[in-house]
């Protein structure tokens, strides 16, 4: 009787890149990597699940919905949705060991149930980086998290502006109105503009008891955009303490930006971005490709005011950067021309002579170059042809002769020229 055999199938939603893909996704990460340990950041992997009571302390709404909560025994689990929260649990814990400011950076895996389509999957990567500071922590941070989007699209051979606002901003502005009891609401509002238009966000301000006069005033703020002169007009919309503290935080940061080297083609100011999480209470910032924002924000990130605080009593202020690795990747892979190579050279026996391709094949790898031995009882053809599958550059034979006089038969598969070379030679040509 046979039997039944089972329908491989993987989760909806889940990732999984073929390996060639997996390829490009890793050397992504690397240069990612690379700019965060220029800038002195260090690595911290935190597990893939929490505690709920831990990982539930700052979620609510949606987010409780979308979390996978898991119960073993006595043991209240949940697979983590984000890396912030683990971040601050990570910080609480470790307090009195910990040098602040504390700069790390975290890329990894994060799950939330929700409905995948595209660019929404269950199992996704986040890619963070924050600085956390005790008691207080300078705008030179905030500064840099914006001068690490240049320079890490810059390593990806890709151009970004980073358009900054001020949460502050808009709040002196909502509560010079006399409207700071409403700000959240007013908030989720404005930050709508882009996707359902200047008309339908007033819509939505009326019904929440503004007037005309209050939502033009609003709409006019978030529709300023541009270099810092722009944060010369928008001063005189309001003189509310809050609002000029602000305004005063962004001229501080584009000084610093300046000393940094950024120029006007790197960042700019725009009161539309809002960044609808409540958590941020300062700077916030989004990136996007340099000509094409129609694409959608790359990255994105801001100031908040208290990581821990669910966690312990110290005040643990925090600035982070993130980028939208699923975007990117997608941005990366289309725009990818070259082939990937998995091998450098592949070696061939012919006839009894694999344990001297294995002997090569080892030689090369000490020196660094990616080889194989196609040791399978195929015909020769057929293996030139799976070299050729794999994208493989060179092929080395080895035959009886080649073993005798020590010269290798190799092979371009791109020109099909073969050429004699020894062991040495075969090497300087891989490099």
């Amino acid at each position: 009787m046979t039997e039944k055999k089972i329908v491989p199938r993987k989760l909806q939603g889940f990732w999984e890149l073929a390996p060639e893909k997996q390829v490009i996704f890793e050397e992504m990460l690397e240069k990612i990597k690379e700019i965060f340990k220029k800038h002195c950041f260090l690595p911290l992997d935190t597990p893939a699940m929490e505690l709920s009571e831990i990982l539930l302390a700052k979620s609510g709404g949606d987010i409780d919905k979308e979390i996978y909560r898991f119960v073993k025994g006595s043991t209240d689990a949940c697979l983590r949705y984000d890396l912030t929260v683990p971040l601050a649990r990570f910080v609480a814990m470790n307090e009195n060991t910990l040098s602040f400011p504390f700069k790390r950076y975290q890329i990894g895996k994060v799950y939330r149930g929700e409905r995948p389509q595209k660019g929404r999957l269950r199992e996704f990567y986040q890619c963070d980086a924050d600085i956390i500071g005790d008691g207080e922590l300078s705008l030179v941070n905030d500064a840099e998290c914006v001068k690490m989007y240049k320079d890490i699209f810059q390593n990806l051979n890709l151009a970004v502006q980073t358009e900054i606002s001020n949460r502050k901003v808009l709040f002196g502005l909502v509560n010079g109105l006399g409207l700071g009891d409403k700000f959240s609401d007013i908030a989720i509002c404005l930050d709508k503009l882009d996707k359902i238009g200047e008309d339908n966000v007033a819509e939505s301000l009326t019904q929440l008891g503004l007037d005309k006069n209050q939502i033009s005033k609003l709409i006019d703020l978030i529709k300023m955009s541009g270099n810092s002169q722009i944060l010369q007009s928008a001063s005189k919309l309001s003189n509310d303490e809050v609002f000029m503290q602000g305004i005063d935080e962004l001229k501080s940061i584009d000084e610093y930006l300046k000393a940094m080297g950024l120029t006007e083609q790197d960042y700019k100011f725009n009161f539309g971005v809002i960044r609808g999480h409540n958590y941020y209470t300062g700077t916030v910032f989004e990136a996007y490709l340099a000509n094409n924002r129609v694409a959608g924000a790359v990255g994105g990130g801001g100031r908040y005011d208290d990581l821990a605080g669910y966690f312990t009593q110290r005040k643990l202020p925090g600035v982070g950067m993130s980028i939208g690795m699923s975007r990117l990747f997608d941005i990366i892979e289309q725009s990818s021309q070259e082939k990937v190579e998995f091998c450098k050279c592949a070696v061939i026996p012919m006839g009894e002579t694999l344990k001297e391709c294995l002997n090569l094949v080892s030689f090369l790898q000490q020196n660094n170059i990616c080889a194989e031995v196609y040791a399978e009882n195929k015909s020769f053809k057929s293996k030139l042809k799976e070299a050729n599958k794999r994208g493989v550059p060179f092929v080395a034979i080895i035959g009886e002769n080649e073993v005798q006089s020590g010269i290798i038969a190799v092979k371009d598969m791109a020109s099909s020229q073969q050429q004699s070379l020894t062991k040495q030679e075969l090497l300087n040509l891989l490099r």
